[in-house]
């Protein structure tokens, strides 16, 4: 046990790895077998390259990330100089939830904050309110559009995958009293909903020859245009699908080295309606889910059986 542990840790990722982590980044409910088919190799070849991520720390925990308009909330993003989590924790609860923090190469520290109403007021508020860390950009990138219809049972079944997003269907019938038929049902529906991705959080200083980065493309043209020549000229280095918001869009992308990321960013920066494209290197990514649990708790509080919304 002692020597496979120790192989575990020494254990340096190939491209193959890779390729399952981003499989498992867009979906870590696919199951080992369907990766591995998708990859010309065993589920079981994929199950112990999963455990040795996860030995290692490559991989933190599977994860149900959940968009804040999804449950009736806006969301502001803040770009500020630092990386002090706690102390940049102790400035954006000023003004809302966290929902991410994620310090980057070259001291800065990219936020994701929940807030309710009054959006351009909050935003207002933490230019004043922050302070103590120097804030260099603060943004609400609306999203498209997320057209939600949970039900008080997609949301019992949903604080259930939120403690494990790989529990079997049957376990979590047990745990929900719930049928499988209906927890079936519900994940199917789940999935299908843009603002819910079940996916994982990684660690990037333990992914070895690799380097995990984000290109952050302001938009100005047709989104859905763009997004298709942005998939045609990159979809080889995704290593999760892009997020699309507004007049954004954000490429999740790896590389072998600090050259083909530099020349990725230049190749984005030149497409037809980029605007503009910042290059960010994550050094540690942080979710937070304190928030999701107390709109769950308030909702199930609600006497209506549906809790619609229509972000725009």
């Amino acid at each position: 046990m002692c020597v496979f542990y120790g192989e575990a840790l020494n254990h340096i990722m190939d491209n193959l790895d890779m390729k399952i982590l981003s499989r498992l980044l867009n979906n870590c409910r696919e199951s080992d077998r369907q990766i591995g088919i998708e990859l010309g190799i065993s589920g079981g070849a994929v199950r112990a390259r999963v455990k040795k991520m996860e030995e290692k720390k490559a991989i933190e925990k599977f994860f149900v990330k959940v968009e804040p308009p999804i449950l009736g909330y806006g969301v502001l993003y803040i770009v500020v100089s630092g990386e002090n989590i706690n102390e940049i924790l102790e400035q954006i609860t000023l003004v809302g939830e966290p929902n991410f923090v994620v310090p980057c190469v070259g001291g800065i520290t990219v936020c994701s904050i929940v807030v309710q109403e009054n959006i351009q007021q909050k935003i207002e508020l933490a230019k004043k309110l922050m302070k103590d860390v120097r804030v260099l950009s603060i943004f609400e990138a609306e999203n498209p559009g997320y057209d939600t219809n949970l039900t008080k049972t997609d949301l019992e079944i949903l604080e259930e995958l939120i403690k494990d997003p790989r529990q079997k269907i049957e376990k979590i019938a047990k745990n929900t009293n719930f049928s499988t038929k209906t927890i079936t049902r519900c994940i199917e529906k789940l999935q299908q909903n843009d603002g819910i991705q079940f996916t994982l959080i990684h660690n990037p200083k333990k992914i070895e020859n690799f380097i995990p980065h984000a290109i952050l493309t302001w938009v100005n043209g047709d989104l859905k245009a763009t997004l298709e020549n942005m998939n045609k000229e990159f979809s080889e280095f995704y290593l999760q699908i892009p997020f699309i918001a507004k007049n954004q869009i954000v490429l999740f992308m790896y590389s072998d080295n600090i050259f083909k990321m530099d020349e990725l960013t230049q190749r984005v920066r030149i497409l037809k309606n980029v605007k503009s494209a910042d290059l960010f290197i994550p050094k540690k990514i942080s979710f937070y889910v304190s928030w999701i649990e107390k709109a769950i708790n308030n909702f199930k509080k609600y006497p209506k059986l549906h809790l619609t919304y229509q972000t725009n």
